[in-house]
């Protein structure tokens, strides 16, 4: 199992693309994973056959665990357990040597994080170290499910929805089951729409969330955008009210630094750079890749960046650190039609923006109507941090940018 980025601790064995006895190549698909960052499909890292396979589909595992086994044609080996101690770091699958050559022992993974107070052991990622602390948490209070007495993601997110309760039921119990009818349709959560759940869930338990929409004039970025979508599309990008809307927002994020900030604990990291989340809904559930360094650069940089992004988003190319890193989160909802949205904010930013359907509407222009391409933004923001006067100046900001913008920047 790879490690998929240096908070990630485990991931799903999602589907195997290749089956025992199969012939890979090195770098061909080998199987498809799902972490709590991304959906990729892992690379074979060496030539020969699938000899065994040790991680079913579905089943979750630390990063390092030995999945499978490739060795040379004609051996076809038992399935073996996963370890409880992982192979070295990085090892993606086990490469079997041919019966001559000597098999080297693998190396022994790091001895867990000792997070006790007491001088018991309890072992546990970074991510679940980092969620303890932001519900003051006692890890060694909470049963680990994972190997060796792990306490995973799942492990803790569980105790803090027990502990939460609800009016109804004593603290600690779980919530009572979902009735089911005659004729209802029963299916297990895809590992995406898990990981969207849980993310989603602690992001509303973290930020105190408060939106404000603002309603802008797109009549003149429309204008610009018909004049040099054929110079754009000559280089091989679409230039769209996404692009333009985030060359407006990263600009503005440079005055508004508190906007592109986070929180850690009881300090604010205000981010030297502005690394742009673009939320790209897939067919089972939503993902947010990274252009990183997007205020560095220009219309047609960020329009090809989060063009290539979405592209390999949706085909499951994406890279670990493609998914990591991000400051501020732009969703579309307009896409579908939607007049705004009230997006929930990406962990462990502190705004969001939702871009509003844009359309034709008969609006006052000098005590007169007149028929302007319009839409709201909505700007989705921790209030521990960001005031709502703040919210507004960065919004009023945008709203001027986009009203206003400059050809010469497109």
């Amino acid at each position: 199992m790879p490690q998929m980025g240096e908070s990630i601790a485990e991931g799903t064995i999602v589907r195997w693309i290749k089956k025992v006895g199969d012939t890979v190549d090195r770098d061909e698909p080998l199987f498809e994973i799902s972490t709590d960052k991304v959906d990729a499909e892992i690379p074979s890292p060496a030539a020969g056959v699938l000899t065994a396979i040790s991680v079913k589909e579905g089943e979750t595992v630390p990063v390092n665990s030995v999945v499978a086994t490739i060795g040379v044609a004609g051996k076809v080996a038992d399935a073996a357990p996963v370890a409880a101690n992982p192979g070295p770091r990085g090892a993606t699958v086990a490469a079997a040597a041919p019966a001559s050559a000597t098999a080297a022992a693998p190396a022994a993974a790091p001895p867990p994080v000792d997070d006790t107070e007491s001088g018991d052991r309890h072992k546990s990622s970074p991510l679940v170290r980092k969620i303890a602390k932001e519900h003051n948490l006692d890890i060694s209070r909470i049963q680990g499910t994972g190997i060796g007495g792990r306490v995973t993601k799942q492990d803790i997110l569980g105790f803090v929805e027990r502990g939460a309760g609800s009016r109804g039921q004593g603290a600690g119990m779980p919530p009572s089951p979902v009735a089911r009818a005659a004729g209802d349709q029963v299916e297990k959560m895809s590992v995406m729409r898990k990981k969207i759940a849980e993310h989603m869930v602690l992001s509303k338990r973290t930020s105190a969330h408060v939106y404000s929409v603002f309603e802008v004039n797109y009549s003149r970025v429309d204008q610009i955008r018909q004049a040099k979508k054929g110079d754009y599309e000559r280089a091989g990008v679409k230039l769209t009210f996404t692009s333009l809307i985030a060359k407006v927002a990263v600009d503005c994020l440079r005055r508004h630094k508190t906007i592109n900030a986070s929180i850690d604990g009881d300090n604010i990291v205000y981010r030297s750079d502005i690394n742009l989340g673009i939320a790209v809904a897939l067919e089972n559930g939503l993902i947010v890749p990274v252009v990183q360094a997007a205020g560095e650069k220009n219309t047609l940089g960020l329009s090809r960046a989060i063009q290539d992004v979405a592209e390999r988003a949706r085909a499951k190319k994406l890279n670990p650190e493609e998914v990591q890193h991000g400051t501020f989160t732009i969703t579309n909802p307009g896409n579908f039609g939607a007049q705004f949205g009230l997006p929930i904010i990406n962990q462990p930013q502190v705004a969001i923006l939702g871009v509003g359907t844009i359309e034709k509407r008969p609006v006052v222009v000098d005590d007169t109507i007149g028929i302007r391409l319009m839409g709201y933004l909505t700007l989705g923001y921790d209030h521990r941090l960001v005031d709502g006067a703040v919210a507004d100046q960065f919004m009023a900001d945008v709203k001027r940018g986009i009203e206003n913008f400059d050809p010469s920047q497109a």
